[in-house]
């Protein structure tokens, strides 16, 4: 039963926060296809402590919170993986109430069949990776959110590319993809935070796929690997916020992974808000404060 609450304090003598502290990271961009780019790591803003925020930004100001107003809370699902020549899906945004974290950008693919062009990397929260195709270039980050993504690289130009461009993450750029038909791009790091009580590292971008017997670019921080030989690239990690991997080739173009799904994480001492139906999320304390970690859906917080 919602507790009546005068003046700031509920009947229960718990008072309602005056602040509240948020990690809000967005879902992960997919992987892309055939030899795609890795899918960028969402957008990452955090107000806790004094920790990083996205693209090594500064700790955000916590969130000034009212008695009785309804608060926006929405986690980002993964953005779909790409499973023909288009370029994979951005992940979705999160938010609580006006902070909102960007989707990471979707993998880069090949343009069409016969090839005769490729994709760069969807922009994003984190950039997506471009595809090995024509050295396609990574997509951009958001400002104070997210990093760029690798470029995608081949050597003469043809269809024996190497591998696409590692996603970025929200604190380092996806790599470049090799030129000597060795490796795919690996996804740049993400940021950790201990906004749990315990400390994580999330939003990290998908790696390259790649051709053939070549090494298969690394996904790191919640990004999945990319694909090698005949295999798709690998999914981000759920509520991470982590990149898909580009899809491979081996005679047979491959799909990449679908992107991890965002988190919303507020933290704050006193009284717990009403949350609404259509949110999942779990509620635990950690020394004098309380932790609400909503995994899925949109609803609002009220206290």
């Amino acid at each position: 039963m919602r507790l009546s609450t005068i003046a700031g304090i509920t009947s229960a003598g718990l008072s309602v926060p005056e602040t509240v502290s948020f990690l809000v990271i967005a879902g992960g961009g997919g992987g892309g296809y055939d030899r795609g780019g890795g899918g960028g790591g969402g957008g990452y803003r955090n107000s806790y402590a004094s920790e990083t925020s996205g693209a090594n930004s500064s700790t955000e100001s916590t969130k000034a919170i009212s008695a009785g107003v309804a608060y926006t809370v929405t986690v980002g699902s993964g953005g779909a993986r790409a499973t023909t020549s288009a370029n994979a899906s951005n992940g979705g945004a999160s938010t609580f109430s006006t902070i909102t974290s960007t989707g990471g950008g979707g993998g880069g693919g090949p343009n069409s069949y016969p090839i005769t062009a490729a994709k760069p990397g969807n922009s994003g929260g984190s950039g997506g990776g471009g595809n090995a195709y024509y050295w396609e270039n990574g997509g951009s980050g958001t400002a104070n959110q997210g990093k760029n993504g690798g470029q995608g690289q081949d050597t003469d130009f043809s269809i024996y590319a190497s591998g696409g461009g590692g996603g970025g993450g929200a604190s380092q750029n996806g790599y470049n993809s090799t030129s000597d038909l060795t490796t795919g791009g690996r996804g740049g790091n993400g940021l950790q935070s201990s906004i749990t009580g315990t400390g994580v590292y999330r939003a990290g971008g998908g790696g390259g796929g790649v051709r053939e017997k070549s090494v298969a670019g690394i996904g790191v921080h919640g990004g999945g690997n990319g694909g090698q030989w005949n295999n798709v690239g690998n999914p981000g990690t759920a509520n991470t916020g982590g990149g898909g991997g580009g899809g491979g080739w081996g005679g047979t173009p491959q799909r990449g992974g679908n992107g991890g799904s965002g988190l919303v994480v507020l933290r704050f001492s006193g009284t717990s808000p009403t949350v609404s139906a259509g949110l999942t999320y779990s509620e635990t304390t950690v020394g004098a404060d309380t932790v609400l970690t909503f995994t899925g859906g949109t609803g609002t917080v009220t206290w």
